[in-house]
């Protein structure tokens, strides 16, 4: 089968294999033909480094597809039913599970480091991204990756209830408890900001800023539901106009880096919200002093996954689909083939996509 692999980090491209396989499916195991998959931030962020794998490793980890074979312990899941990947499977026993913190869960997370579900044309084991690797035609996961949805739902919007949407409008249902009424600052309108801004406007806050510098995605912003756009250079001319000076009540950083947590909580007024959402390197520091930390009251919060439960959450999100209140169809900029990876790579580098989708079929 095709699949795109890399064989080490700091790498700009992936090899277009058609001589991959896959291992398994283990008795708690799922095998699914991937249909559709995207083209995320946090590929890059394999490529590059910034976040960690074992290598060789098949990208890609947000993705919907069909399951065609089940190991003999799974009953939840079968041959046919249409499913959205989880990146962060939940076990469902271990204390996070138990306490209802399903995306702290590191369960399989582990095990897909230390397991290899793919293997190269050369009899080579090769991992999969966070223990996905949906840049391939098929994949082996537990079966607590395999989020069932209704066969109506595109595949490539299905897809996007993986990460993005999970991600996004997480953060603000569920990490944010975004209120009616409130004002949002939005740190970055890529696909995960783009979604945060989504949220944001259907959790039905007053005043929405979407902040990036490029200008170009200021419109974009604005038809997702963005009130106010900026560069980061006219932030404190927008925020003491939207909230005299005082800031925002929530602070959404949806970049990854240092410098864009520490633009956040400079635009979250005293008391306020500021949620991390973007995935960022371990070696970036972020600097507060213990006076601020204490007297401006503010909650600096993560929100991993969106602090999504994929099983409560992608129904809910289906729902406000058909409903017509999340807008999927405006979120994939192009539908591309597997061949097309490696120009997808280069568009999003360059800021000129919001979402490419991979259709395998």
């Amino acid at each position: 089968m095709r699949a795109a692999v890399i064989r080490g980090s700091g790498v700009k491209e992936v090899e277009l294999l058609d001589d991959a396989s896959t291992v398994g499916p283990d008795p708690a195991e799922v095998k699914v033909r991937i249909k559709a998959t995207g083209v995320c931030h946090s590929d890059l962020s394999i490529l590059n480094g910034t976040l960690p794998n074992n290598y060789p490793a098949v990208i890609g980890h947000e993705a919907a597809g069909e399951v065609v074979q089940v190991g003999e312990h799974v009953t939840e899941v079968a041959p046919g039913d249409h499913v959205v990947i989880s990146w962060t499977p939940a076990c469902g026993l271990c204390a996070d599970c138990v306490a209802g913190r399903p995306f702290l869960c590191v369960k399989y997370i582990i095990e897909g480091y230390m397991k290899p579900r793919f293997r190269l044309g050369d009899d080579t084991p090769a991992f999969g991204m966070a223990g996905c690797g949906t840049w391939a035609e098929e994949m082996v996961v537990p079966w607590e990756a395999c989020i069932k949805v209704a066969d109506d739902i595109p595949y490539e919007y299905a897809a996007l209830l993986g990460c993005g949407i999970s991600t996004g409008v997480g953060a603000v249902f569920n990490t944010a408890g975004v209120r009616p009424g409130t004002n949002v600052a939005v740190v970055g309108c890529g696909g995960v900001g783009l979604s945060v801004i989504q949220g944001a406007k259907i959790a039905g806050a007053a005043n929405i800023l979407a902040i990036d510098p490029l200008e170009s995605k200021h419109e974009i912003a604005k038809a997702f539901g963005a009130t106010h756009t900026a560069t980061p250079d006219q932030v404190e001319d927008v925020k003491n106009l939207l909230t005299a000076g005082q800031g925002f009540d929530y602070g959404f950083e949806v970049v990854g880096k240092g410098a864009t947590i520490r633009a956040a909580w400079q635009l979250t007024r005293r008391g306020g919200d500021v949620i991390v959402v973007g995935a960022g390197a371990a070696d970036d520091n972020v600097q507060f002093n213990a006076f601020e930390l204490l007297f401006d009251g503010k909650n600096l919060r993560a929100s991993l996954y969106g602090s999504s439960d994929l099983r409560r959450d992608v129904p809910r999100f289906v729902d406000l689909w058909r409903a017509g209140k999340l807008d999927l169809e405006s979120l994939i900029t192009r539908r591309i083939r597997f061949e097309d990876l490696n120009d997808a790579i280069g568009t999003l580098e360059r800021g000129e996509a919001v979402r490419q989708i991979v259709l395998f079929d």
